[in-house]
């Protein structure tokens, strides 16, 4: 983290991959509870109606969705200030979108939907609790995807913004088709498989995300312990200038 020197920059190397780790594993717990939470209702359904008031899943999907919250939150505080090269995208760090996603998630996992989750201003039994639930849902999810872009085009990692193209097309193409089955009423079953898939595709980008950061962080820490001279820098004591050639001395 930038700002920080001596024994504060020592202790940030060290725990910002632990950090990272942390949020990795909690949106992969979320992921897993979410997806074990589907395969026990019989009949399709989208993923806000695992959390619909008085659905035997709303507990478990409650913590499903903190837990990729709190892990999206995580990873954003570790995360580094690597931006990206389109301006466009570039006006504020991944980070910060990442952060923000989680946070819609977390207000989306308080505040559930009704029962059998009516879509707002289409279906005339929504509620202002249906609105306020899709509302966070969806900035969350699009703020995920907005990460995807930044990561994608930006030079700090090839693999991973490669990686995140093909994410960012593939959960935009996904869920972009299940919302509009959703709205019109077609095929609803084949549209709430592809809401999951989509949420899935999302989850693992910020799951490899995070992973690539966590092996970042292990090579900088390592090539810390191996140079003296960045171990001199970051203890805050001057680096030794390099002895005059023999030519100098000479002189």
């Amino acid at each position: 983290m930038r700002g920080l020197s001596g024994p504060l920059a020592r202790a940030w190397q060290w725990a910002s991959p632990a950090l990272v780790v942390f949020g990795t594993g909690s949106v992969l717990a979320g992921l897993v509870i979410i997806w074990a939470a589907r395969l026990t209702v019989p009949y399709p359904v989208y993923v806000s109606e695992l959390g619909a008031v008085g659905a035997p899943t709303a507990g478990p999907f409650a913590v499903a969705l903190l837990c990729i919250a709190a892990g999206g939150i995580t990873i954003a505080l570790a995360a580094d200030h690597a931006r990206s090269d389109v301006r466009v995208l570039g006006s504020w760090l991944p980070a910060v979108t990442i952060g923000f996603a989680g946070l819609c998630f977390g207000v989306a996992s308080q505040v559930t939907c009704t029962a059998t989750c009516p879509v707002p201003f289409v279906d005339p039994r929504s509620t202002t609790q249906d609105l306020t639930h899709t509302v966070f849902a969806v900035l969350g999810f699009a703020a995920a995807c907005y990460a995807m872009l930044q990561v994608a085009f930006s030079r700090r990692r090839p693999r991973v913004a490669r990686f995140s193209l093909v994410c960012s097309i593939a959960v935009g193409a996904i869920s972009g088709a299940g919302g509009v089955l959703a709205l019109v009423h077609i095929a609803v079953d084949f549209g709430s498989w592809l809401e999951f898939a989509g949420m899935t595709v999302a989850i693992a980008w910020l799951a490899t995300y995070g992973m690539a950061l966590v092996l970042e962080g292990r090579d900088r820490v390592g090539t810390v312990l191996l140079d003296p001279e960045l171990q001199e820098r970051m203890n805050g004591e001057p680096t030794a200038w390099p002895r005059p050639s023999g030519l100098s001395e000479s002189a």
